[in-house]
C-alpha cells in the first residue's frame, strides 16, 4: 500500500501527526452508503412489525419468543422483499433516514478536521473567508483538490462546484440517469462535512448537494441567522 507524501504546512510541524492513505476515504463511502441504506430498511421492517427487534431474539423472550425466531422473522421479510410482497419503503421518507445518519457522522468529521487544521491560521475576517478555507485548505486535505468554482450572492448563500468529485471518479452505469441517482446518497457524508466544519467555525448552515452528470457534485450552503444575545 502507498502512502501520499504530506502536504505542509497542515502536518509537517505536528511531531504527533498520523497519516492515512488517500483511498481510505473513497474506502469509506463505499462501504458507508450501503450499511446505511440497510439500516433504514431494516428500521422501517421492525417499524412495521415485520422483523422482530435484537432482544426478541434470545432463547425465550417476551411472548415465548424462542432463539431463532427472529433470524427465521429476518429471513421471511428479505424473502418478501425479494418477491415483492413486503411493503415499499415510501422513497422520501427512507431517503430522508439515509441522509439523517450519513449527515450527522459527516457533522462529527467536520469538526474535527476544521478543529484540528484551523488552530494555527489567523482568526477569519468574515464568513465568506470561512468559506474559502473550506474550498481551498479542507477540500484539498479530503479530496486531494480545491473546490472549482464558488459563487455567492453575498446575503449568505454560497454554491460550490466540484467538476470532478473524486468519490465519483469511478462511478459509471450504462444509463447516467440511473447513476446520478444511485450517487445522491454519496453526497450526505460530505454534507455533514461542510456543516459540521462551518459549525466549529461560527457559522449555522444548512447544506444540499446534487449531480446532474457524474464526476460534477455542486453544494449549496445556506447560512442561518443566529439569535442575537440579550442584553
Amino acid at each position: 500500500m502507498s502512502f501520499d507524501a504530506p502536504l505542509p504546512p497542515y502536518t509537517a510541524s505536528d511531531s504527533h501527526a498520523t497519516f492515512l492513505n488517500v483511498s481510505c476515504l473513497d474506502l469509506l463511502l463505499i462501504e458507508m452508503v450501503p450499511l446505511a441504506e440497510r439500516m433504514a430498511r431494516r428500521a422501517e421492517r421492525i417499524e412495521r412489525g415485520e422483523e422482530p427487534r435484537e432482544e426478541d431474539d434470545g432463547d425465550c423472550g417476551v411472548g415465548g419468543t424462542k432463539k431463532g425466531d427472529g433470524k427465521k422473522g429476518r429471513m421471511q421479510a428479505r424473502r418478501d422483499e425479494v418477491d415483492g410482497g413486503a411493503a415499499v419503503l415510501d422513497e422520501e421518507v427512507y431517503r430522508d433516514a439515509i441522509f439523517i445518519r450519513l449527515d450527522a457522522l459527516g457533522y462529527r468529521v467536520g469538526q474535527g478536521l476544521s478543529e484540528r487544521f484551523s488552530r494555527d491560521r489567523p482568526r477569519f475576517l468574515d464568513n465568506l473567508d470561512v468559506i474559502k478555507f473550506l474550498c481551498k485548505d479542507l477540500w484539498t486535505i479530503l479530496f486531494k483538490k480545491q473546490i472549482d468554482n464558488l459563487k455567492t450572492n453575498h446575503r449568505g448563500v454560497y454554491v460550490l462546484t466540484d467538476n470532478t468529485f473524486r468519490p465519483f471518479l469511478r462511478m459509471s452505469m450504462s444509463n447516467s440517469n440511473e447513476a446520478v441517482a444511485k450517487a445522491q446518497p454519496h453526497l450526505f457524508f460530505p454534507c455533514g462535512i461542510i456543516r459540521g466544519a462551518l459549525s466549529s467555525l461560527g457559522i449555522n448552515a444548512t447544506v444540499q448537494a446534487e449531480s446532474t452528470d457524474l464526476p460534477m457534485a455542486v453544494f449549496q450552503i445556506k447560512t442561518l441567522a443566529t439569535a442575537a444575545a440579550k442584553p
